[in-house]
């Protein structure tokens, strides 16, 4: 049976089509099942991600058509669609489905946030009981793996998002999170993202500022936050450790006077403030106060563009440890087929010791020479063992199959050859 990897993701198609293509969590148990219900499908994991729809499988028979309604459910499946999807098997398979895990295949190179989703794909997959022994092995291998990128290479180690960015420099400044406390400035896209990654963080209080209350209060309920008006700002600055400012407007929310109101009461403990918006809600003047750390969008897109580099090289040396690893798993699945061969020839060699001891046993129990049964035990088991071997190798050497010849030397000479003077 093969490993297969089919599906669409972030290069192959654009949202509109992936999305016919999703999977909400509730919908996965089903899908697995009808995976398997497929002619020739073994083992199977979907994984279902804003940016990607795979189907891992094992199986020996299947068509792509087949594979596609199977991501499709019903709906209707066109041509248009139809040439989005990718295939892999195999080695390309094996190697696909590590360089996911590690982050390499994402949209941002390197995000670890994959890495979760194929493990909770993995998961709804054991909970259907739609995996074996080999997509259990392969799932096992590429989380180790992934492990072994992250903590051996620089590919997560530096931010390359903005609101990320930002957070980490946060850290850097402040240390743990979990005793401060941050105001965010609007209620937009970035501040959103750099909401849920204070929020990872363990950041001890949030408090959104936007000019629409009701605004910053939806994104407050998400995050555990508190909301509060523009106005309010200059009351939560003195509490306020950290300060991501992100909002439209054109004179600044942040005014130098302020924060050096709050600094007083802060009695030289520094405030960390990002300012991200365009034009700038900060005042620049802000930027010579003593612990004050003052960051604009343009600092960090410098820090991005630095960082982006550090993970393209990582990516790099994480594709040549994949490449190695990638065949290591390659010989665990061939040795299965050494063990199956194994175990048949071994369950032969049985039946046929058994089968012969057991006509020996009745000789000798009916009075017959026990000399003259060992020895013909002896020349029947040499007989019937060596019987199907000889005869494919003199069939071999009637086709010229060199090869086979060769290989049954190295099998089944090598200890005489090692006695030969």
């Amino acid at each position: 049976m093969s490993i297969i990897v089919f599906g669409m993701n972030h290069q192959t198609a654009p949202v509109a089509v992936r999305e016919q293509v999703a999977f909400a969590a509730e919908q996965l148990p089903a899908a697995l099942r009808a995976v398997l219900a497929q002619p020739g499908i073994a083992e199977a994991v979907i994984l279902s991600t804003c940016n990607r729809t795979e189907l891992y499988a094992v199986g020996d028979t299947y068509s792509k058509r087949q594979l596609a309604e199977c991501l499709v459910q019903g709906r209707t499946l066109g041509g248009s669609l139809e040439r989005h999807f990718y295939t892999h098997t195999d080695e390309a398979a094996v190697r696909h489905t590590l360089r996911v895990a590690c982050g390499l295949d994402s949209m941002v190179v390197g995000e670890p946030q994959i890495l979760g989703q194929v493990k909770d794909a993995y998961q709804a997959a054991l909970t259907q009981g739609t995996t074996g022994k080999q997509l259990n092995k392969l799932m096992q291998y590429a989380f180790a793996i992934a492990k072994k990128v992250r903590t051996e290479t620089a590919i997560g180690a530096t931010p390359v998002s903005v609101a990320y960015a930002a957070v980490r420099l946060a850290q850097q400044v402040h240390g743990d999170l979990a005793q401060r406390r941050a105001l965010l400035i609007g209620a937009g896209d970035t501040i959103q993202l750099a909401a849920q990654h204070l929020k990872r963080y363990n950041i001890a209080e949030l408090v959104i500022a936007n000019r629409t209350v009701a605004r910053a209060a939806a994104l407050a309920t998400v995050v555990g936050g508190r909301a509060i008006g523009l106005g309010d700002i200059p009351a939560e600055l003195p509490a306020a450790d950290i300060i991501l400012a992100s909002a439209t407007t054109r004179l600044p929310l942040l005014t130098r006077a302020m924060l050096e109101a709050a600094l007083k009461v802060r009695r030289e403990q520094p405030i960390f403030i990002v300012d991200l918006a365009v034009p700038r809600n900060v005042d620049p003047a802000a930027e010579g106060l003593d612990d004050v750390y003052l960051y604009t969008v343009d600092d960090l897109n410098r820090v991005i563009t630095d960082n982006l580099e550090i993970r393209h090289a990582a990516a790099r040396e994480a594709e040549e440890m994949i490449t190695t690893h990638a065949q290591g798993f390659m010989d665990w699945l061939q040795s299965l087929d050494a063990n199956q061969v194994v175990v048949a020839y071994r369950q032969q060699v049985d039946a046929l010791t058994a089968a012969t001891l057991d006509k020996a046993q009745r000789q000798l129990r009916n009075g017959e020479d026990a000399s003259r049964v060992l020895t013909q035990l002896a020349r029947t088991l040499a007989n019937k063992m060596a019987h199907q071997p000889l005869a494919r190798l003199r069939e071999a050497a009637t086709e010229g199959r060199a090869d086979i010849l060769e290989t049954a030397r190295e099998l089944l000479l090598t200890d005489l050859d090692r006695r030969s003077p």
